[in-house]
């Protein structure tokens, strides 16, 4: 997974990506908070960000409110990283919008265990919106038939939008994804082909000429 580092420390910063990349990822690293904004803005920018909270140019409190500001269906999951480690800051920074914090000094074990749990997050977030995305698309292909049909009493057209008369499957098929197999009722074998309901209520022969049966 892509990660950012944003860390004006030497130090911490050469660690964080020693156990970034023994962990698997594609680090990108900057070196204080105009950086890291810049390189969250591209539209392959890394979906995991770890962001020191001091840094020069923009603080990492800045950086994070930006960053939550953005349009974004897949928004980066973000871990604060601060030797702030009152109760107070820790909340600032989760309000900014950060969804995880790490206190300096930091532990390695810590930092491992917290970005992997980034990574599951991030994981299921793609998989979430790959969901949406399909259920959107599904959404947009469904034609729904609401509201009230006028329809003749006698003829039973439809009359559509446009004032003009229709026959109900010509407009049922071009509102809807609905398609018509046309049949004969038992009701309307009996009145049309009685020849064929001499032994039973008309069922079998209606079956007959729709197609579900063959004569014998």
């Amino acid at each position: 997974m892509k990660t950012l580092i944003a860390e004006d420390d030497f130090t911490s910063r050469t660690v964080l990506e020693a156990v970034l990349k023994k962990n698997g990822d594609e680090v990108v690293v900057t070196v204080n908070g105009a950086e890291a904004w810049q390189a969250m803005r591209h539209h392959d920018a890394p979906k995991l960000a770890i962001i020191d909270w001091m840094m020069p140019e923009m603080d990492g409190l800045e950086v994070v409110r930006l960053l939550r500001t953005l349009e974004n269906d897949q928004p980066p999951y973000i871990i604060m990283l601060t030797s702030k480690g009152e109760t107070a800051d820790i909340i600032a920074g989760l309000d900014a919008g950060a969804n995880d914090y790490l206190t300096k000094p930091f532990d390695l074990g810590e930092l491992r265990a917290r970005v992997n749990i980034g990574h599951r997050m991030v994981a299921m977030q793609e998989k979430l919106t790959g969901k949406v995305r399909e259920l959107s698309q599904s959404l947009e292909e469904i034609k729904t038939l609401r509201g009230i049909l006028p329809i003749c009493s006698f003829c039973k057209n439809i009359r559509n939008d446009h004032g003009y008369w229709e026959q109900v499957e010509s407009y049922v098929s071009g509102n809807s994804h609905a398609q018509f197999s046309h049949g004969i009722c038992p009701e309307c074998m009996k009145k049309h082909y009685s020849e064929f309901c001499d032994h039973n209520d008309g069922t079998d022969a209606a079956r007959c000429i729709s197609g579900e049966k063959s004569l014998t």
